[in-house]
């Protein structure tokens, strides 16, 4: 069986219960106690006990005891999932869209969530869903919007031919007076 990991040298037990009185992390108050009964001569399973907890656990914790002090016993916030789209990502991404598509060699008049997508794979082999690139768009300062379509050959005045003019089909009401009648 493998020997137990030493704590380090500058605290002691008392200076963890004094420690434990002024935090106010019920989880670091329980992993300081449970520390301090290691310092006082205690047997591991009786300081998992003190801390509710298994030995594997209280190896856990002396090990960030010794790397970082009593805040390395406070709860932290896991990292969670690195970004898929890094800065140069996003550089690239702005600049392609603010020079907008290229029919002959892009494919496509306008740039959609799915061609940016295919872009992103096609230029860095980065695939990424919808959804995100979507959030991503939208944090960067871009919004969905679709320009109204219009034929290159439209003329202006064709526009007021087929415009309906009809009559208003209401017309003002006689002017009853509030006076009573007798």
């Amino acid at each position: 069986m493998a020997s137990a990991v030493g704590l380090r040298g500058d605290f002691d037990g008392v200076g963890l219960v004094r420690l434990a009185r002024l935090s106010g992390h019920a989880n670091q108050v329980r992993r300081l106690l449970a520390l301090a009964v290691i310092y006082d001569g205690g047997a591991r399973h009786e300081a998992a006990r003190v801390g509710g907890v298994g030995l594997q656990t209280v190896r856990d914790w002396v090990l960030r005891f010794n790397a970082q002090g009593p805040d390395g016993l406070l709860d932290g916030k896991a990292p969670g999932p690195r970004r898929v789209l890094g800065p140069e990502h996003k550089r690239a991404l702005a600049e392609v869209i603010e020079q907008g598509p290229i029919p002959a060699s892009h494919g496509v008049v306008r740039w959609r969530i799915v061609d940016l997508i295919q872009w992103l794979f096609d230029e860095y082999g980065v695939s990424v869903s919808k959804q995100t690139l979507s959030r991503d768009l939208r944090a960067m300062g871009y919004r969905k919007l679709t320009a109204r379509p219009r034929h290159h050959a439209q003329e202006a005045d064709a526009i007021d031919v087929f415009k309906k003019t009809s009559q208003p089909s209401w017309q003002r009401s006689k002017r009853h007076s509030r006076v009573a009648r007798p």
